[in-house]
């Protein structure tokens, strides 16, 4: 026993140490690089030499991101609830990858998400997060298996992990958990073709949407469309 948990450390050791070479050529998708994790993993991977093709949802962030990286990073606007958004930025991967295939599709966005009690919320509220989050992801990841595939690549999929614990109403834990059952489901399937998944859970950041400001102005907004009937039902003390 004793022997082989100390050659499982070692392998482990070894395995840790591992770095690639030859990134020249490999190209990796990231989306959500307006800001945040995504915005740093693109300034990362382009020191690191990849070829990154980096996703933003506005021009000025495609803009300030291009402007402190090498030539060799492009951005494509892209929006995840939008299909002919999605469908363009596939075709310009498509093209900067130039028949070699993707070696990585990072997804990293995030819709906005209402948060508070069930019944405070509309259908919109829901399809404002799960649109981008979850439907959004699965659409552009199945756009582009084909490339992964020819690359023999992986897919990383960032996820909140408190987003995994339902204490809020709202769709912000339906598309973690959602996330989290199409990765597993995908990283199965996609063994038979060399096509690596994996899920990366991280904590908050310090962020606009952690904000408590903004948190209280959602729910005030929430509270004042309220119908007579629900507000009286929870009352100004329970608010």
């Amino acid at each position: 026993i004793l022997a082989s948990i100390l050659s499982l450390i070692i392998y482990w050791l070894i395995r840790d140490r591992y770095r690639m070479r030859n990134l020249n050529g490999k190209h990796v998708f990231i989306t959500g690089c307006d800001t945040g994790l995504g915005n740093s993993l693109a300034k990362w991977l382009d020191k690191k030499g990849f070829c990154v093709i980096a996703a933003c949802t506005t021009e000025k962030g495609s803009q300030q991101l291009r402007s402190c990286s090498s030539l060799s990073l492009k951005t494509v606007n892209l929006n995840l609830s939008d299909s002919n958004s999605i469908v363009r930025a596939v075709e310009f991967v498509t093209e900067q990858t130039a028949g070699k295939g993707l070696f990585g599709l990072v997804s990293n966005a995030e819709g906005t998400a209402p948060v508070g009690p069930t019944d405070w919320l509309r259908i919109e509220d829901f399809h404002s997060v799960l649109d981008v989050s979850l439907l959004g992801l699965i659409e552009i990841t199945l756009k582009l298996l084909p490339l992964l595939k020819k690359a023999e690549g992986r897919v990383i999929n960032l996820i909140n992990a408190k987003g995994l614990m339902a204490f809020v109403g709202g769709g912000y834990s339906l598309s973690k958990w959602g996330m989290e059952a199409f990765s597993d489901n995908l990283r199965i399937e996609m063994q038979h073709f060399g096509v690596k998944v994996s899920i990366v859970e991280h904590g908050f950041f310090k962020a606009e949407v952690v904000n408590s400001d903004i948190i209280e102005k959602y729910h005030f907004k929430l509270w004042n469309r309220l119908t007579p009937e629900i507000r009286d039902s929870y009352g100004e003390k329970y608010f």
